[in-house]
């Protein structure tokens, strides 16, 4: 380094200086100034030789140059009072063969303007940074734990003790159960009670990347390595979930092409992006899931048997929520006080009709389609409590077609070969005629009052006032 700066014209070097540091001093270990650049003389109003060899504390008020160059502590973005204002400077102890010799002191900002115009300038960079932090945290890291997990019937218990109990393994672990049972929030729940919850959690839908993409998407790639490559190249999902865990839902949808590249990874530790010049070893545990019947798959060549077997070391099937009945209205709780949030809308509850009706549905659609249940009925609930006329009108239907049309007028005979005459009529007529007689009947009884007519059906208003429309009753 030596040899370099011999190489500098003097003049060179003095003008360095005053470009690298705005601000400089430099003071020997007894704090004797040694040098001071012309940009600080001209802040100090000060001439340079004359301050040359003199005390620091002569010629810069109420500095700590002295100090530093005794203590070898250095003093960075420290304020100094000076000339009637506030500026921030930097203090370094000055070593030479590990000697402590003197200090060097720079000025970062020589009064309160420079930096609030500097922070001015870092603010919406700063705001940036921290929105994508945010981001990044949360895309990268887990929500829920098994605490979010609610349900007592024995199916679904199971399941979740079983997740609990394998959650700080290594293994693999595939769950198993129909669209919207929560599958996803199995695979957050085990990453986070497992030794990697610190680390990312990264989660691919496989069915939602298309197949051009999807090498580049979970491998990464180099710089340059096809038209459209960012510069610097990108890594991939399982380098950005090193050290933590990986989510494959949806792992049924895999292509069989990348099937084979996934199954190198699980059995290698490693991946090669897309134009690099090597592997690179990775630490991820895999957490897969679907709602597909792989064994079938792999019996009709849809699915790599190696693969599966290499999924299917800790298998987990989450029950549907027609075969965990007792747990639907504690989840209906539970998602009414998500929805109180969502809404800024508080103290919402069913009524015991309403769930019943919930308990009635089979829901196909699982946790989902009971959570878009209540939402719907929340959107069009004047009070606080949901009854059966503000669910959907497919679940009052099902209310209707298990109850007894109408409580008043004669009791129902038995129906025998010759009840019916004529030709044959579609069942939708047949019921739409005995409707239409059932509310006609209750009109009756109730002297034309609807709302009377309705509870004497056994129906809401909403699903009353539907039908009269439907049948053209006034």
């Amino acid at each position: 380094m030596k040899g370099l700066m011999e190489k500098l014209p003097a003049d060179w070097i003095e003008e360095v200086v005053n470009l690298a540091a705005e601000c400089m001093v430099v003071v020997d270990h007894e704090g004797t100034v040694l040098y001071l650049n012309s940009a600080y003389c001209e802040f100090l109003n000060v001439n340079a030789e004359e301050s040359i060899g003199k005390p620091v504390q002569d010629v810069i008020e109420n500095t700590r140059m002295q100090i530093v160059a005794k203590t070898g502590q250095a003093e960075v973005a420290s304020i100094h009072p000076i000339k009637g204002s506030e500026m921030i400077a930097n203090r370094y102890p000055l070593y030479v063969k590990g000697e402590l010799v003197g200090a060097v002191g720079t000025v970062m900002f020589r009064n309160a303007q420079e930096w609030i115009d500097y922070s001015k300038k870092i603010q919406p960079i700063m705001e940036e940074l921290n929105y994508y932090k945010k981001k990044f945290e949360k895309e990268l890291f887990s929500k829920y734990h098994f605490g979010d997990l609610v349900g007592s019937s024995p199916k679904f218990t199971e399941a979740k003790r079983l997740a609990e109990r394998v959650s700080d393994s290594q293994s693999a672990v595939l769950l198993l159960g129909a669209s919207g049972t929560g599958k996803e929030l199995f695979a957050h729940a085990i990453h986070q009670t497992s030794g990697r919850k610190f680390a990312p959690f990264m989660r691919v839908n496989c069915a939602s990347i298309p197949e051009h993409l999807f090498e580049s998407e979970i491998f990464g790639y180099e710089e340059g390595s096809f038209t459209g490559a960012k510069r610097g190249g990108k890594k991939g999902k399982f380098e950005l979930a090193h050290g933590g865990t990986i989510f494959l839902d949806e792992i049924g949808d895999l292509p069989l092409q990348m099937q084979s590249k996934l199954l190198r990874v699980l059995q290698e530790k490693e991946i090669e992006r897309i134009g690099g010049r090597g592997p690179v070893q990775i630490d991820v545990r895999v957490i897969a899931a679907t709602h597909r019947n792989l064994e079938k798959m792999v019996l009709d060549g849809e699915f790599r048997e190696d693969l599966y077997y290499r999924l299917n070391v800790i298998k987990i099937e989450i029950p549907s929520l027609a075969d965990r009945k007792e747990d639907i209205v504690p989840i209906s709780r539970i998602l009414l006080k998500k929805l109180e949030t969502k809404f800024h809308r508080y103290g919402l509850d069913l009524s015991e009709e309403a769930m019943h009706d919930l308990e009635r549905h089979t829901w196909p659609g699982n946790i989902r389609e009971l959570e878009n249940v209540l939402e719907r009925a929340v959107n069009v609930l004047d009070g606080q409590i949901i009854y059966p006329e503000h669910l959907p009108l497919y679940l009052q239907k099902e209310e209707q077609s298990q109850s007894m049309p109408y409580t008043a007028g004669p009791p129902l005979q038995p129906v025998n070969r010759n009840t019916f005459e004529g030709p044959v009529k579609p069942l939708k007529s047949i019921v739409a005629e005995a409707e239409k007689r059932a509310i006609l009947h209750a009109l009756s009884e109730a002297k034309g009052n609807k709302l009377e007519a309705a509870k004497l059906l056994g129906i809401g208003k909403t699903s009353f006032y539907e039908k009269c429309r439907e049948y053209e009753i006034r």
